[in-house]
């Protein structure tokens, strides 16, 4: 009797992982589709972190990002600074494939667009960014080059999606006056 009852556990528990798995996997491609019009190929964390794949990683997010973490050998190129003739001077083989990511896919795609532009052929954005990277157990680096747990989430809205790893943003000023405004009540009290 004992058995059917840790049986019936293990699966409810499994349906569980499964279907809160699926859920947040349909969130993201909802998100994505709000914001992105699949003008570049995804490439999936699984692909991209075959042996096999060997492209070039680009980061779109902002160096204070990428300084907190990033993936191998990823070369930042930001987004609101990013600079399209450096990327052509660093990598002139436009058939060379390139991965562009950025925390979730969405200021990737629109680097990614303009590499497309520019006559790049094989260019991809990783579906989910760095948060779905880290969120499948797969390593990240910092400025220094050692393995990090932390992931530079945006803001903290944005860190609602990085399931694993430590959330680093800074808090925005609305958010930050909020805060000093509290401190000083109770100071008063």
């Amino acid at each position: 009797m004992r058995t059917n009852v840790n049986m019936k556990n293990k699966i409810f528990y499994l349906l569980f992982l499964v279907s809160a798995y699926s859920y947040s996997q349909k969130t993201l491609d909802k998100l994505l589709k709000q914001h992105n019009d699949n003008g570049v190929p995804y490439i999936t964390v699984e692909e991209l972190a075959m042996p096999k794949t060997k492209a070039v990683l680009l980061d779109a997010r902002e160096p204070k990002e990428y300084k907190v973490s990033h993936l191998k050998e990823a070369v930042c190129v930001g987004y609101d600074e990013f600079k399209l003739d450096k990327v052509l001077e660093q990598y002139p083989n436009k058939d060379e494939e390139i991965v562009v990511y950025c925390s979730l896919g969405i200021r990737s795609e629109t680097v990614a667009k303009k590499l497309k532009a520019a006559g790049y052929t094989n260019v991809k954005n990783l579906y989910g960014g760095i948060f779905e990277w880290k969120n499948k157990d797969h390593i990240v680096y910092d400025a220094q080059e050692k393995e990090t747990n932390n992931v530079h989430t945006f803001n903290k809205e944005w860190s609602k999606w990085l399931e694993k790893g430590v959330k680093i943003y800074e808090a925005d000023k609305k958010e930050e006056a909020k805060k000093g405004k509290r401190e000083k009540k109770k100071i008063k009290s």
